[in-house]
């Protein structure tokens, strides 16, 4: 392991990345939900 492997590991606690992923999550979630309401993205030709 390299040292700055090793300084960003030791920096980085555990709940943090938790955190992170659990936040990243919730926003994929809250993204799909709201996809949904819209009936998804219209791309058509005719949109335009």
């Amino acid at each position: 392991m390299s040292v700055a492997q090793k300084a960003v590991a030791t920096t980085v606690s555990p709940r943090a990345i938790i955190l992170r992923h659990a936040a990243l999550f919730a926003a994929a979630a809250l993204f799909v939900f709201l996809l949904s309401l819209t009936d998804g993205l219209d791309l058509s030709p005719g949109f335009f």
